[in-house]
């Protein structure tokens, strides 16, 4: 499905939302590996199965990982949403290869939906979304909420900005039904019997 959606254009924008951290990440990994460019927005709106609680312990295990002698030198860990999904994607991709560093190069990922792809389409991915993989009774982790107890202080900031641009969308959304309205009342009083 999402390789149909790719074929038809040269970048594809997902909404992260409501989709499920690895099986989004395996899905676009083989993508950007046929070469294909993909963009993936509201990235703290993406969920990982299992409770806060036990998720925020696995985060904290993967905290303890540290190079002895300088820890500047990594492992890293990422503390915002869109960072944690580039680096879980990052994982299933040959990523010390060119070939792998070349498809991590196509790939952008960003907390809410900033200016450019605003205005874009975006597509989901059915085969990774929680409503249809995710047994309804299961526990489950938005990343956001996972992100700010790991210490991401822009939860607030990217709320905000993304009421704004919801309001503008609204907006924009009007405008538009009206002038399909205008249109299909032009196209119907117009007499095509000359």
């Amino acid at each position: 499905y999402l390789a149909a959606i790719i074929n038809m254009s040269d970048v594809v924008v997902i909404d992260g939302k409501g989709h499920l951290l690895g099986r989004l990440c395996s899905i676009i990994a083989k993508q950007l590996l046929f070469g294909k460019k993909v963009v993936v927005v509201r990235c703290e709106a993406l969920i990982i199965s299992g409770s806060l609680t036990r998720n925020k312990v696995k985060y904290a295990q993967f905290m303890k990982k540290r190079m002895n002698t300088n820890p500047n030198r990594g492992p890293f860990h990422f503390r915002s949403p869109a960072r944690i999904f580039w680096r879980t994607l990052r994982g299933m991709l040959p990523h010390k290869t060119v070939r792998g560093q070349s498809a991590l190069a196509r790939l952008a990922c960003f907390e809410g939906i900033p200016e450019p792809y605003d205005k874009k389409k975006r597509v989901v991915v059915p085969s990774a979304l929680k409503s249809l993989r995710l047994r309804a009774d299961r526990n489950f982790t938005v990343l956001g909420e996972l992100s700010k107890e790991v210490g991401w202080g822009y939860t607030d900031l990217v709320a905000k900005l993304e009421a704004q641009r919801k309001i503008k969308e609204q907006a924009y959304y009007a405008e538009k039904k009206a002038q399909v309205a205008l249109k299909s009342k032009a196209a119907a009083s117009a007499d095509l019997s000359a």
